[in-house]
């Protein structure tokens, strides 16, 4: 029973491995067996000595918050569309939980950005967000083919760049979406209740999610027993979790954990006047790729990603996701 979320250490295969051809079968193979034990269990993990510049992702998090920051008739030009995945959504309460004993409404915004995107970007204000984004989104994608592969080790697949192809048209044809998200500061009236969340229990819909966060926590984990348990921020680490869509292409083999935020009792005094930020990478497969069960046994009907997700965002709401 796992109370803790494991820590692995990427260094063998981190961005900063520039030729990855030099990366020794044994290594890949100890990683692949490590994330196979992580997502066929918990469903979740830290990873250190990723290779992903924390300059980068500082700056994200001050642009975002430069962003979110501008007053409501700025950032509502810039509102996502019905039509489009790409813009800013407005402050929203989270209704996940909203049946649970103890659960109450919490307010956040966020702003998306699904690659390639003809819409709108606050150029006037931010002149820099827009780039910022892009540079993120190409550095994320290369963290995000380099978990792939050692996935696809772990599950001992075709090849080591089997479920690579599978996504190869990140910022084309595919969902892959950064979302930067914020909460805002807690009230300090007394109005928060025991138990109260920032965001209700669910699970991913994609294959993986990296997930880059400040350091106020909150972010709580189903181990195998049914009990939730912290997954405090590592210093310097992402965050890193398999979707239902993963789950599902394994024919159930790795697991897509329920996780929730709540409101840390630690997060008393000045820190709930901090609010909390994060930005989450959600990897998708391209949209034409079909998802077919990887042991051959048809456990679920084959579907394309893209008509996978139609499907799940039908039966709930996206944007509370986080």
């Amino acid at each position: 029973m796992a109370t803790t979320i494991p820590l692995i250490d990427f260094k063998h295969y981190g961005l900063h491995v520039e030729n990855t051809e030099t990366v020794s079968d044994e290594d890949l193979k100890q990683l692949g067996e490590e994330f196979h034990e992580v997502f066929r269990t918990i469903g979740f993990c830290y990873i250190k000595n990723h290779g992903i510049p924390q300059e980068l992702i500082d700056k994200m998090l001050k642009i975002s918050k430069e962003f979110f920051d501008l007053p409501v008739e700025a950032k509502s030009k810039f509102e996502r569309p019905l039509n489009s995945d790409h813009g800013w959504i407005p402050t929203i309460r989270d209704r996940k939980d909203a049946d649970q004993p103890g659960a109450a409404e919490v307010i956040k915004e966020s702003f998306n950005c699904v690659p390639p995107v003809d819409g709108a970007w606050p150029d006037s204000d931010l002149p820099q967000m827009k780039k910022i984004f892009y540079e993120f989104i190409e550095v994320c994608k290369k963290m995000a083919f380099r978990i792939l592969d050692v996935l696809s080790v772990g599950l001992k697949l075709e090849g080591r760049d089997f479920l690579r192809q599978c996504h190869q048209d990140i910022g084309n044809k595919n969902q892959t979406t950064v979302r930067s998200v914020r909460y805002p500061p807690l009230p300090t009236d007394g109005s928060i209740l025991p138990g109260q969340t920032r965001c209700g229990e669910h699970c991913d819909y994609g294959t993986v999610t990296m997930l880059f966060q400040d350091d106020i926590g909150g972010l709580e984990v189903c181990n195998t027993t049914g009990k939730y348990i912290q997954a405090t921020p590592v210093p310097g680490a992402i965050c890193v979790n398999i979707g239902e869509l993963m789950q599902r292409w394994t024919a159930d083999k790795l697991k897509a954990t329920k996780h929730r935020v709540l409101i840390p009792e630690a997060e008393a005094g000045v820190r709930n006047n901090q609010g909390r930020q994060l930005m989450a990478f959600f990897i998708h497969p391209d949209d034409d790729c079909v998802i077919k069960c990887l042991d051959g046994s048809d456990k679920y009907q084959p579907m394309t990603a893209l008509d996978y997700l139609k499907w799940r965002f039908s039966q709930t709401d996206i944007w509370l996701h986080v």
